[in-house]
């Protein structure tokens, strides 16, 4: 992935961060500037960019909110090829993997026009001002709450009334299965393995008993808490179970958690922002830990078209 130090792009990747008993501990994200209706960064349409990749599920989340709040026309993208390099992630020159608003060949060629110099890992998703041309935020989490309580005051992915319920999800699910999934996979001791896993299929337990009972997480509208779970589980049953060793069970294995996970596939335009085969490429990629080879498996085929028991609503 490569670091930028002060602004120049060093190639050497230090690797997944681990404590000292082999746990994996994720970077923290350090550009976190805000839109508000007050600036300096104001919901402005066609203001704002994003600089995402079909196979990361952190920037699959914002691709997820700008789906269904119905922005595609108010925000551009520019997505990456989907297997990074020595140069992290990279643009061709033309195609579905262009840089359509900056021209670069890197991610981190973005990460270098921000002032003051960058110091820091170089990750996507970024969301980019054209305005005043520097990054406003490339912590996901953010994005996704700015993007869904500034754009539209009638339709919020984290209505107010709600915002302790959704946060306390948020927590739950971003330790235990988004980052816990990653604990399993990166996890360089049997002691720290055994513990990510067993946290997250806990927590998927609790989730499956909980969606017998709901329709989404918290009852029966749709939120920013069902989007932040959906790319863990969009990629579960075809990356995680294998790759990253979380084997106790698939997704498929939970009839509600499934069912639920369909009917957000179901949504309008998420469907699109579901890449079953680049993620496949991308986790099973070489990985002198995970999958020396590279040699991506050929399956399993799972049919999210099949119907769905629920309908979800905002």
């Amino acid at each position: 992935m490569g670091v930028m130090i002060e602004g120049v792009y060093q190639v050497q990747d230090p690797g997944p961060g681990t404590t000292q008993n082999g746990a994996y501990e994720r970077a923290k994200s350090t550009l976190r500037g805000r839109i508000t209706p007050d600036g300096p960064f104001t919901p402005d349409h066609g203001r704002y960019h994003l600089f995402v990749a079909w196979n990361c599920p952190w920037a699959h989340r914002t691709l997820l909110t700008r789906a269904v709040l119905g922005l595609q026309d108010a925000i551009s993208i520019s997505i990456a090829k989907p297997r990074r390099t020595e140069q992290g992630w990279v643009f061709d020159t033309d195609g579905e993997f262009t840089d359509v608003e900056l021209g670069t060949s890197a991610v981190h060629e973005v990460y270098a026009r921000q002032h003051p110099p960058y110091t820091g890992r170089i990750t996507v998703p970024i969301l980019w001002d054209k305005e005043t041309k520097q990054i406003v935020s490339n912590e996901s989490a953010d994005i996704v709450r700015m993007l869904g309580t500034t754009f539209d005051p009638n339709r919020r992915l984290c209505p107010d009334h709600q915002k302790a319920e959704i946060d306390r999800w948020n927590t739950l699910i971003h330790a235990h299965v988004n980052n816990g999934v990653y604990r399993a996979g990166f996890a360089r001791t049997q002691e720290a393995y055994d513990a990510a896993v067993t946290a997250l299929f806990a927590t998927l337990d609790d989730l499956e008993s909980h969606l017998t009972k709901h329709i989404t997480l918290t009852g029966t509208n749709l939120t920013e808490a069902d989007l932040r779970l959906f790319p863990t589980l969009a990629r579960f049953d075809v990356a995680y179970h294998y790759a990253f060793k979380c084997n106790l069970a698939k997704l498929s294995d939970y009839p509600a958690l499934w069912d639920y996970a369909r009917a957000l596939n179901a949504l309008p335009g998420v469907a699109e922002t579901v890449k079953p085969d680049i993620y496949k490429a991308g986790y099973f990629s070489p990985s002198e830990a995970r999958n020396p080879l590279g040699i991506v498996p050929a399956g399993p085929r799972i049919d999210w078209t099949a119907p769905s028991t629920r309908t979800i609503h905002w």
